[in-house]
């Protein structure tokens, strides 16, 4: 559901624009919640006390104009998208509205068939940026859209909203897998060339000899192989946004050539006399060390200042592990529909496996160790049982070494009532660390836990037989994974202080059953 917000003074197009929106079936849920204000203050006022995604914004309003309305509206939240409605005489308010962050500008009177076009490529932006390399999933929070889940992605996030206003070349840096593409497309699609092109070439997949020719283009018979004329990317681009991948693999002689599109605004395809204007807006990313590669000869240090004007540094998924269960969330719904599963989630030791991985590739990594956890899982959570070995062998487990009574049937982190209607919300209660959190029946040794402590009614003393219990428990644990803490701890559910501090207090060596 979408919550549309119209403001105009004219009652009669406010009923109009509703009446629309009413019939139509675009949106992420096929409707739209609409609700009206009468002037800029009214539409303020609204705003500040509830969440819209779109607002539709008439310019020339008592008390509060339009222009003066969108400036408010985005101080208070840049996420949303904002249209303009004006009439053919206010076409220079549009388009300054524009410049100030509104999305597009529509001229009234509003026709239906022009006003779903154009909400159709708004929302289309916003998913853009609301899908950046599945590195922001949107999470949920007293009815508010949160993009992200820490101050970096947030600080990611606000960097793309103003380079979406402006026009300057862009330099996007992070390791392999973070979304330097994704991230790139939503600057393109939220920018004024949305319209245009978005072509992308990935420098390190270009033969040198190549180079110049996939950029700039070439003329028919200017070397051995040119049968017929070419059309570099650049000249595809015109007017859109090219973006260039792997920067840091661009040969040196090309960076010159670069360097002088970026500044002139013109090239010259290979083999010919005539210079081509270039008006295209270029993104560059890269995961390599330019600063040490300017001090080895590698790189132009004049063209990494000309791209370096705002640089957006993506974090890695190992600097941001807060957010790795919102994101496996993201990922069970979107393979739920592409392999037609209804996985509800994760279980608390895979999850917690998730964690504690350094996840070298990032967000593509972990989205194909979800897909791969997809394929092998029989039932309706994702166990340790289906994540890849590689990663289970990154915390000291195989394959091989899994006991089956551990394998857990119930799902933990963030259960998704999308993927299933019938699945009710799961609660789970916080433990204090000087417990230790009993598992079920069956889950340590194949033997109930109830069999383990034999209770005299004679002598029914609760803190004699707690700590009976407990530690038979831990040897029986120990037991079962040979005496190592960190496979205890993880499979016992008992938090690795808690056990270290009861194998102290019992006297318990864990090296004894390395071997039993």
């Amino acid at each position: 559901m979408l919550r549309v917000l119209i403001v105009d003074d004219d009652q009669g197009l406010r009923f109009s624009v509703r009446e629309t929106l009413a019939q139509s079936t675009l949106g992420q849920s096929g409707s739209f919640e609409v609700e009206e204000a009468f002037d800029g203050l009214n539409a303020i006022e609204k705003v500040k006390a509830q969440r819209y995604d779109l607002v539709l914004l008439d310019v020339d309003m008592p008390r509060l104009n339009g222009l003066e309305t969108l400036k408010l509206i985005k101080e208070h939240d840049p996420s949303i998208i904002v249209l303009i409605m004006t009439a053919y005489a206010n076409l220079n308010d549009a388009v300054q509205a524009v410049k100030d962050g509104a999305y597009n500008y529509i001229s009234k009177p509003v026709k239906s068939d022009e006003l779903m076009q154009l909400l159709d490529k708004a929302l289309s932006a916003q998913a853009m940026i609301s899908n950046i390399a599945a590195s922001a999933p949107i999470l949920t929070e007293a009815g508010r859209k949160i993009i992200g889940n820490t101050a970096e992605m947030q600080k990611v996030f606000n960097i793309i909203n103003r380079l979406s206003k402006v026009d300057t070349p862009v330099l996007i840096r992070g390791a392999s897998g973070t979304g330097k593409e994704l991230v790139a497309r939503a600057i393109h699609f939220n920018s004024a060339r949305k319209d245009e092109k978005f072509v992308a070439i990935n420098c390190s997949a270009i033969p040198e000899n190549l180079f110049e020719s996939e950029l700039f283009g070439h003329e028919k018979g200017s070397f051995t192989g040119a049968h017929e004329r070419k059309i570099g990317r650049f000249q595809f681009a015109e007017g859109g946004t090219l973006f260039l991948d792997e920067l840091g693999d661009m040969p040196v002689m090309m960076q010159v050539k670069l360097l002088r599109v970026l500044q002139e605004r013109v090239f010259t395809p290979v083999g010919s006399n005539r210079e081509i204007e270039a008006n295209v807006r270029v993104i560059a990313a890269t995961n390599r060390p330019l600063e040490q590669m300017i001090s080895e000869g590698k790189f132009r240090e004049d063209l990494f200042y000309r791209l370096n004007v705002v640089p957006i540094f993506l974090p890695s998924l190992a600097d941001r592990k807060n957010d790795i269960e919102t994101l496996v969330t993201n990922f069970v719904k979107k393979f739920n529909k592409l392999h037609g599963k209804r996985i509800i989630g994760m279980s608390p030791d895979a999850l917690a496996v998730m964690k504690k991985y350094a996840w070298p590739g990032n967000i593509r990594e972990l989205e194909n160790v979800i897909e791969h956890a997809f394929i092998l899982e029989n039932g309706n959570v994702l166990t340790l049982a289906s994540l890849p070995e590689n990663v289970l062998a990154s915390t000291g487990m195989t394959l091989a070494s899994l006991p089956a009574e551990t394998l857990p049937t119930a799902a933990v982190a963030a259960p998704l009532a999308e993927a299933s209607n019938e699945v009710d919300d799961l609660e789970s209660e916080s433990l204090d660390e000087s417990e230790v959190a009993i598992p079920p029946a069956q889950q340590v040794g194949g033997q109930s836990t109830a069999d383990m402590v034999s209770i005299n009614g004679d002598q029914l003393d609760f803190n004699k037989h707690k700590e009976a219990f407990e530690r038979e428990f831990i040897v029986k644990a120990l037991k079962m994974f040979k005496g190592r803490i960190n496979q205890t701890a993880l499979h016992a559910n008992i938090p690795k202080k808690s056990l270290l501090r009861k194998i102290e207090k019992y006297g318990i060596v864990a090296r004894d059953y390395a071997d039993k």
